[in-house]
């Protein structure tokens, strides 16, 4: 099947069309095919997590969305206004701060284009600083500020919380749910972690074998209570799903 990679998909008059459509997505790695006719939807403005054992594709897949793996087979439609923030920040240590948030953007945008989202993400006073002087978090925020300063329709993001510390990591959580709701893009967040999909996200996806294998609407108001029972139940579901047995069951 053809690939096809470009801006958003139109629709009819009264459903919006979804921003991500995937259809028979396969990517193969030496005769193994990690994605096995995939399909995926994501509509517009919605906050999508995807958890999996890992090595099951789920960074896989994000690379594709993101146009950084085309040696693929199937339909892949994504809007041109996308970016992509990974676990690691990858900030160029001879740039400061705000030149690395205006880092791959055309044209000749200027220091005030980058100060306006570092505010956004909450490191105006940093805007002049070396990256060796942050710490975890505020990469992670610069890495984040990265993204959004192109503007996106989608926000991918690869595990952006996975090496922060447990205090940091909340914060980080929190910040990220704000600006979604402020920005109103769709999301895809990769995560290992069952507590942040379901704090964060609209809908939970589960991978396996290749495949979009469950699907899970979190239909919990926000913000969210993660000590409530509905909250629980959601978690402990997602945690079965994906083999792991509960507290409970394992005592």
């Amino acid at each position: 099947m053809a690939t096809d990679i470009h801006g958003p998909v139109t629709g009819g008059e009264t459903t919006p069309a979804p921003v991500v459509r995937v259809e028979g997505l396969t990517r193969s790695f030496d005769g193994r095919a990690v994605l096995d006719r995939l399909r995926l939807e994501v509509r517009p403005g919605e906050f999508v997590a995807l958890l999996g054992r890992s090595g099951c594709g789920k960074s896989t897949l994000l690379r594709i969305l993101a146009g950084l793996d085309r040696e693929i087979e199937g339909t892949v439609l994504v809007p041109r206004r996308r970016a992509v923030a990974f676990q690691t920040p990858r900030l160029m240590p001879w740039k400061k701060v705000w030149r690395n948030v205006l880092l791959g953007l055309p044209g000749k945008p200027g220091r005030g284009v980058a100060e306006r989202v570092l505010d956004e993400v909450g490191l105006g006073r940093r805007t002049n600083a070396w990256p060796r002087t942050l710490s975890g978090g505020e990469a992670q925020r610069v890495s984040l500020a990265r993204a959004l300063v192109r503007e996106p329709d989608l926000l991918l993001l690869d595990e952006p919380f996975g090496a922060l510390d447990a205090l940091t990591r909340i914060k980080a959580q929190r910040l990220v749910g704000e600006v979604w709701q402020r920005r109103g893009c769709a999301v895809l967040l990769v995560t290992h972690d069952v507590e942040e999909a379901v704090l964060l996200a609209d809908r939970v996806l589960v991978m396996d074998g290749g495949v979009i294998a469950h699907e899970t609407t979190v239909g919990l108001d926000r913000p969210r209570d993660i000590i409530g029972p509905a909250f629980a139940e959601l978690r402990a579901g997602l945690l079965e799903r994906l083999g792991v047995a509960s507290v409970s069951e394992a005592a």
